[in-house]
């Protein structure tokens, strides 16, 4: 990813009022997030690559609610702990656990899941969702509340990789 489109990147979280956003695309991971004095922060991953830094003056806006500034990305390696702990969102929404109120939940603790298991929904700007695992394992717990919001990166289930 070149720095045109990190800026493409950065400019869209601007319009639509975001603070973080993640991609991760096999091995290259890209976290941009707005720093304490508003400012961008990118990281990269893999590790080798160097943080970068990208200055970048958002257009004026409604003030912001009175929640602490963001603390900048840091480069953290993996862990056995965080390396397949849990299922996180990858988006700001409200949480579902099943796919209406009358349908049983997608997963439960217990449950065993893979790579293409739909665990959960999230809705984001009344658009669906569909979450899935991503990894195989067993649902350990639920963490995250059905029809609370949830911020992205906010851990939605814990797994024990089998």
């Amino acid at each position: 990813m070149d720095l045109k489109e990190i800026k493409a990147v950065i400019d869209l979280m601007t319009r639509n009022g975001l603070s973080e956003f993640e991609l991760e695309k096999g091995d290259f991971k890209l976290r941009v997030k707005r720093g304490p004095s508003g400012e961008w922060i990118t990281s990269s991953a893999p590790v080798a690559v160097p943080q970068v830094h990208v200055s970048h003056h958002p257009a004026p806006s409604a003030p912001i609610s009175a929640a602490p500034p963001a603390a900048p990305v840091a480069a953290v390696p993996a862990t056995a702990e965080s390396a397949a702990a849990q299922i996180v969102s990858p988006m700001v929404g409200t949480f579902y656990r099943s796919p209406s109120p009358d349908s049983p939940p997608y997963v439960e603790a217990g449950q065993e899941v893979n790579e293409d298991t739909v665990v959960c929904i999230i809705e984001a700007m009344k658009v669906m969702n569909e979450i899935k695992a991503e990894t195989r394992g067993i649902i350990v717990e639920v963490l995250a509340q059905n029809g609370k919001p949830v911020e992205f990166g906010k851990p939605l289930f814990s797994v024990r990789p089998i």
